[in-house]
């Protein structure tokens, strides 16, 4: 149970109550995890995950499906799959070709529970309103269409067609299209996805704010401003070819757990990884393969050979101190920076230099928590490196300064050449296995001109060329009543989005809310005055339409687009596929287009590709090219060296120092998930690798700063954040002690989302700055309680 108080002034309180009434409140310290990541026991995990969900049998056969050639991909990760893009030794697949956090999602996709018309008629929105983000979750899979009256207090049954006429009357009530969002979660397929934006675009708005805007979005900036691109340039192979691959800022063993795999070769045949994380997470520790002879049996192999614990936020000043390194070895021995390279692809160069050349080390060591002697061995590495990848999450976007971390790391690789060739560029890791692929279709808040010329060509539309909402002005949209309606194609935006109390507030004042999921979450709780609940088909269900059995494509975190199909009979013969939902829609809303039949598309989904086909660049030919075994890789002009900016040159950007002077008693607060967890999705109330079980409402607290306060392991306490004269507090965390460097924090997302202002937003790409909340820890007022079931 989550309960909120407004209290007076600018202070807002949320209680944390995710622990079952049993916890103890008193916790020690929890001890090392004491084996390796991954193993048996993550296999153990899976098993008994789907067990609990899906069931064994059913369980094991999407197992057996997920991530391979003819089954469908898996929606946990957007890490690729092998393929034979670039060479045969990189195409092997497993026969599991999953981690184990893929299994559970796919387990908890094809859940053997339901939450029917019976459920929703037993319990009214207030008393689940009550229940946990965990609880929500387990009810089982949606498979009616649900509906929530202004006069109701409960969701009731509704056919799929009075349900799009109401969706369909309703914006066309509107005064402005620009009075209606649509939210896209990064689940939607390539196909649904392009509908989405052709139905929004059509319908008059580009008020299509995504999950990328939360996650991503600074990596985006980041690297089209310096790169022309803003996409990732390696690809597997490449790790094959690397001698040094730095991982900054990201937890691989929650998050993309199929990523230690290719750490882990990389590191046997002697390729340098460096870890720059204020966490020293077990993943990177230590990873048993647990389908390789040592792995089954829990003997594992170390992956990172260097660990920089660098500050919250201070990768900055960490990655400037590389640089400075870098100069300095340049200038004793020659022949360190590329600078055939740097002649003939980059521009800004000497601004760089001198930049860096006035940054002192004293402030490069207090910005950033680490040694000089230190970062320059580092430096040295770096340069005796020939190829070196960069690879990074949310340590580094979810910042103030998220876009500028991001050309700071592409400032160190263009010193030495290293992208646009073999075994070295930027890769940043994805979330959603479809995030980036909703992007290159269309789903962005400020699109290009061509696409829409494009788009309005194929479709014979005027697509409106004014920029629309991304997620936290949409929010803003709706606190100031100009937003009305709120559609969102999957994703549960109240929990994942910053500052809780505050959205849940803004949507409940929208006329109609519309939902379309697999599961129950908390947006479909914080509705407007009519609310719709429309289930879909998951990814490893099969998709009968008209023409016969269909599949959808998606793209990976490397531009790899591929073809996915479920095999699983639906959870309901009531639900549609995504791309029947958005075609229904999108046929109530607007009726055909001069150039679409919406009920043609959905009949087959290859006119849907042939469509897209005519509208994004590199999709010529799609359906062909989509049925090969491993689909097709996307043009990048990075990775070729061809830079698709103003000047027609990679770009060098002077980056400044972020400074933070934090208060006496103040700390610095990041947000992170849990290892039984995808996004806002809990599957279970357990963090093994940092010793914490049956519960969420902890807070990472380092020995030094335990000390400094008078703490210690077990204390309850309150977390208040400090943001332009605002408090937000979340009482009732149990302290674990957990180490990291001084004056840093850490704890759960979403639980944690009250304390992050809406207004702290990395400056251009405005995505949460989770890792940067300024917080003070007071001794709790009442001790840490349990969670209703």
């Amino acid at each position: 149970m989550t309960s909120r108080d407004d209290l007076p002034g600018a202070l807002v309180s949320v209680t944390s109550s995710t622990a079952p009434a049993s916890a103890s409140a008193s916790v020690p310290a929890p001890p090392a995890y004491p084996g390796p990541a991954a193993g048996p026991y993550a296999v153990f995990s899976s098993f008994r995950y789907a067990a609990k969900t899906s069931g064994l049998v059913r369980g094991l056969r999407i197992m057996l499906d997920v991530n391979q050639r003819d089954g469908f991909d898996c929606p946990g990760c957007a890490w690729p799959d092998p393929t034979g893009h670039v060479e045969a030794a990189a195409a092997h697949r497993a026969t599991f070709e999953f981690c184990e956090n893929g299994a559970r999602a796919i387990a908890h996709e094809a859940d053997a529970r339901r939450a029917d018309a019976a459920f929703f008629a037993a319990h009214d929105i207030a008393t689940l309103r009550e229940k946990t983000d965990h609880w929500l979750e387990q009810q089982g899979r949606l498979v009616h269409p649900m509906l929530k009256r202004p006069d109701s207090d409960r969701y009731e049954p509704i056919g799929w067609d009075d349900a799009f006429a109401l969706v369909g009357n309703t914006l066309k009530s509107l005064p402005s299209p620009d009075q209606a969002v649509f939210y896209t979660s990064g689940r939607a397929s390539n196909e649904a996805a392009f509908l989405y934006q052709l139905l929004v675009r059509a319908y008059g708005t580009n008020n299509l704010p995504d999950c990328s805007n939360m996650c991503h979005e600074s990596s985006g900036r980041g690297l089209g401003t310096t790169l022309g691109i803003g996409k990732g340039t390696v690809q597997l192979a490449d790790f094959e070819r690397a001698d040094c691959i730095f991982v900054i800022g990201q937890n691989p063993g929650t998050n993309h757990p199929r990523m230690l795999s290719t750490l882990q070769a990389a590191r046997a045949r002697g390729c340098a990884i460096v870890v720059i994380n204020p966490l020293r997470e077990r993943g990177l520790e230590h990873f048993a393969h647990p389908q390789k002879g040592a792995g089954m049996v829990g003997i594992g192999a170390p992956i990172a050979t260097h660990w920089v614990r660098v500050k919250l936020n201070g990768d900055v000043a960490l990655l400037k101190g590389l640089m400075k390194a870098v100069l300095d070895e340049d200038r004793a021995k020659g022949g360190v920076v590329d600078r055939a390279f740097v002649a003939a692809h980059t521009t800004g160069y000497d601004a760089l230099v001198a930049d860096l050349d006035a940054t002192t080390w004293d402030d490069v060591e207090a910005e950033s928590g680490v040694d000089r002697k230190t970062i320059e061995e580092l430096g040295r590495l770096y340069a005796r490196a020939e190829r070196t990848i960069a690879c990074w999450a949310m340590g580094i976007t979810q910042h103030e300064n998220g876009v500028d971390n991001v050309r700071a790391i592409v400032n160190l690789l263009l010193l030495r050449g290293n992208i646009g060739r073999e075994g070295a560029g930027v890769c940043p890791v994805r979330g959603h296995s479809n995030v980036q692929g909703d992007r290159t279709m269309g789903i962005v808040e400020v699109p290009q001109e061509p696409f829409l010329r494009a788009l309005d060509e194929a479709c014979g539309i005027d697509s409106p060329r004014h920029h629309g909402h991304d997620v936290v002005h949409a929010i803003e949209a709706f606190e100031r009543g100009e937003a009305r309606v709120f559609v969102a194609l999957g994703g549960n935006l109240v929990a994942a989005a910053p500052d809780t109390p505050r959205v849940e507030v803004a949507l409940q004042k929208a006329t109609l809310t519309v939902s379309v999921a697999t599961k129950l979450n908390r947006t479909h709780l914080a509705g407007g005055a009519t609310s719709l609940i429309l289930p879909c088909l998951s990814r490893s269900e099969r998709d009968e339409q008209a023409a016969g059995p269909q599949f959808v494509t998606v793209e990976n975190s490397m531009g790899v687009v591929h073809r996915s199909e479920g095999r699983l009979p639906p959870a309901s013969l009531s639900l549609k596929s995504e791309v029947a939902i958005v075609a229904g829609l999108a046929a109530a809303t607007l009726g055909d287009l001069p150039k679409v039949r919406w009920s043609a598309l959905v009949d087959d989904y290859a006119r849907v590709r042939d469509l897209i086909a005519a509208v994004v660049p590199g999709f010529a030919d799609y359906n062909r090219r989509v049925a090969a075994a491993d689909g097709f890789l996307l043009p990048n002009g990075a990775r070729d060296r061809t830079w698709a900016t103003a000047d027609g040159k990679a770009h060098f950007s002077v980056v400044s120092l972020p400074r933070r002077a934090l208060e006496p008693g103040q700390l610095l607060l990041q947000t992170l998930r849990s290892h039984d967890q995808f996004n806002t999705t809990i599957y279970e109330l357990n963090d093994r690798y940092r010793g914490v079980y049956g519960r969420r409402d902890v807070l990472f607290v380092g020995t030094d700063d335990l000390r400094a306060r008078g703490l210690s392991a077990g204390d309850v306490v309150d977390v208040t954040s400090h943001f332009a004269g605002v408090q937000r507090t979340v009482r009732g965390l149990t302290v674990v002690v957990c180490e990291q460097p001084r004056g840093c924090v850490a704890g759960y997302f979403p639980e944690l989302n009250p304390l992050v202002p809406l207004e702290q937003n990395a400056r251009e790409s405005h995505t949460p700055a989770s890792k940067s909340i300024v917080v003070t820890l007071t001794a709790a007022a009442r001790p840490s309680h349990g969670a209703s079931p």
